[in-house]
């Protein structure tokens, strides 16, 4: 592993109401929501971190306090640990990890939200995803085809890409028949599934006085023709609803494809 990669910052959007999901972020921010025993969050950046990427930055909005009472307070207490009594000592995570915590406003949107954090994010070519994702993700692969395409174009910003399974099941008619009946296919259209790449300059195109979301954002650069894009052909999925929840939680225990990481 190339141990120049801890030199790149990961930017994690952490400051979502969720309300899709208001089953369980009425309690807790959605970053926070467990999977398995960790929070979705916890996943992501065991992603990373796996890969060598141990630098954080989490742009929080949404009861923003619990993800740092989770990681100030709470996260060390996962693991087995004896104390004495008369002189207590809460032993230190076992992950290595340099996180700062950015309060970026509980209404702003994502493009507000990076801008507010640029001072944090010390490297210049920097990675960024949403707090509500998890993939089988080769970043190694993904930051080497951003080079390339930042030397040959001049690109400045790199997304992840897939094409997603449909969540119904798809119907073709031939007069007054069904003629064919596919359940649940394999879309033919891509979707930005976050695990982005991204150079300083892309704060050329956030204005710091609008607050619209990132998406808006890759456009103005796309209309430039300096993204550039990473096709991911193995497992993602987001936890949107609630019902993405439990299928997250399921496939946990059976198989979880995101689990590139040994412990």
């Amino acid at each position: 592993m190339n141990p120049e990669k801890n030199n790149y910052d990961i930017v994690l959007f952490c400051g979502g109401r969720g309300t899709r999901l208001s089953e369980k972020t009425r309690e807790m921010p959605k970053p926070l929501i467990e999977l398995g025993e960790y929070p979705i969050l916890w996943h992501i950046m065991k992603i990373y971190a796996h890969n060598n990427f141990n630098k954080f930055v989490l742009t929080l909005g949404y009861k923003g306090e619990m993800i740092v009472d989770y990681f100030l307070n709470q996260y060390n207490l996962t693991q087995n640990l004896c104390v004495k009594l008369s002189d207590i000592k809460i032993p230190p995570a076992k992950d290595d990890w340099d996180i700062s915590f950015v309060q970026t406003g509980i209404e702003s949107k994502t493009a507000k939200r990076l801008h507010i954090c640029r001072e944090y994010i010390k490297s210049e070519t920097f990675m960024a995803t949403y707090g509500d994702g998890v993939a089988d993700i080769n970043l190694e692969s993904l930051l080497k085809r951003h080079k390339i395409l930042k030397e040959k174009h001049g690109i400045i910003a790199t997304i992840t890409i897939t094409r997603p399974y449909s969540k119904y099941g798809i119907v073709k008619l031939n007069e007054d028949f069904v003629d064919s009946f596919r359940e649940k296919p394999q879309m033919d259209e891509y979707i930005n599934v976050g695990f982005m790449v991204l150079e300083k300059e892309i704060f050329d195109y956030i204005n710091e006085d609008e607050d619209v979301m990132f998406e808006e954002t890759l456009q103005k650069i796309a209309d430039d023709g300096k993204l550039g894009f990473y096709i991911h052909d193995g497992f993602w999925h987001a936890m949107d609803t609630y019902k993405d929840y439990e299928e997250l939680n399921e496939i946990w225990k059976v198989d979880p494809k995101w689990k590139i990481w040994n412990d």
